[in-house]
């Protein structure tokens, strides 16, 4: 009777597992063309989008490069990677929910669903044949899962805090091109901006818990 069990069991969790991508797929379309009719998408995040590839972000910024050299200006450019398998395994649940709330204006229906996305879920390490240490996880998002790209891009939408300090900035997925320009004689200036924005960087994924 094991052998049966057992089977059985694995067809119940395969079922269950297509079933879940089924409805992530349903959810992900539908908040996909939402964000496109409001245009509430960060314009200046390339990944996960349609129509926007490595080689959007790539123009753009070599671009912007190239017209401020033509001017006869200086160019530096900082790279940045935000680590999104840290964001998919630290995500606060409360700040996610908070910021699909007042940022993109989802609520009723779809900000309950969206709460009981992550909730209730369980990581375990299984040996064979024993399970051990069955634990409910607090934060994050199911790794492999359809909704997880952008549910990135909506965690890190207010890490855009280049504009405080005369700055550009151009994502895509986890990784962040920051750059300036300026006459050769201010450098010092550019390059304390740079600096601080680095910081004011920093302190948004702390604060965000990442």
């Amino acid at each position: 009777m094991r052998p049966v069990r057992a089977r059985i069991g694995r067809s119940r969790t395969y079922l269950l597992s297509v079933l879940s991508k089924l409805l992530e797929r349903l959810v992900a379309r539908q908040l996909r063309e939402y964000l496109l009719l409001t245009d509430l998408l960060p314009p200046l995040q390339s990944g996960f989008r349609q129509g926007h590839f490595t080689e959007t972000a790539l123009l753009r910024v070599l671009s912007d490069i190239l017209q401020a050299v033509d001017r006869g200006d200086l160019a530096a450019l900082v790279l940045l990677e935000c680590q999104q398998r840290l964001i998919v395994d630290t995500a606060d649940h409360s700040i996610m929910l908070e910021r699909l709330q007042r940022t993109f204006g989802i609520g009723n229906t779809a900000l309950h669903w969206f709460q009981s996305y992550p909730s209730s879920r369980k990581q375990y390490v299984r040996r064979s044949p024993n399970v051990l240490s069955v634990t409910y996880l607090v934060c994050g998002v199911p790794h492999g899962s359809v909704l997880g790209p952008i549910l990135f891009v909506l965690y890190t939408v207010d890490l855009e805090v280049t504009d405080n300090y005369g700055l550009s900035a151009h994502m895509y997925a986890d990784n962040t091109q920051v750059y300036g320009f300026c006459r050769p004689t201010v450098v010092s200036a550019l390059t304390a901006n740079i600096t601080d924005c680095i910081e004011a960087s920093t302190s948004w994924t702390r604060s965000n818990k990442f």
